[in-house]
């Protein structure tokens, strides 16, 4: 079953149930992915559909992080709880063990010797972890760690 069968099988049992969180998270990504097919004119595959829930997922994760400073509490926890409702639907999250065995194999690869090569070592590292749930700031501050 497609990603976009399974965001419209969801949106119906939710809207049974009166979920409204889920509804309202499910309408917000169905939008997502509809808009970003008639940016490039075609149907989204799953792998180009995983590409758009992490940018959803940043950007509630960039929210909730602006609601924290802005001493908004409610509205971060909103956030939170919509990237968990969409994570369900991204594959499974490599471990912390899988990002550092791939960042020091990428260092290995570009023969990364100072911070100047962060920029190949990320674009190696985040290739190799195409179409699942990973946080590139996160990566970025490994990879930086690591070369300096």
């Amino acid at each position: 079953m497609l990603l976009r069968d399974q965001f419209n099988e969801d949106l119906k049992s939710a809207m049974k149930a009166r979920d409204a969180l889920r509804v309202d998270v499910l309408r917000m990504v169905k939008a997502a992915v509809k808009n970003k097919e008639i940016e490039l004119g075609h149907e989204l595959s799953d792998a180009e559909t995983t590409k758009v829930l992490g940018t959803s997922i940043k950007q509630r994760r960039d929210a909730a992080e602006q609601y924290q400073r802005g001493r908004r509490p409610e509205l971060a926890s909103k956030e939170l709880q919509e990237i968990v409702l969409i994570e369900k639907y991204l594959p499974k999250a490599p471990s912390s063990a899988e990002i550092d065995a791939a960042i020091d194999e990428a260092i290995r690869e570009a023969n990364a010797m100072s911070a100047r090569d962060i920029g190949a070592v990320m674009k190696a590292v985040m290739r190799r972890f195409e179409g699942q749930a990973v946080d590139g700031k996160a990566i970025n501050a490994k990879v930086r760690e690591r070369l300096q």
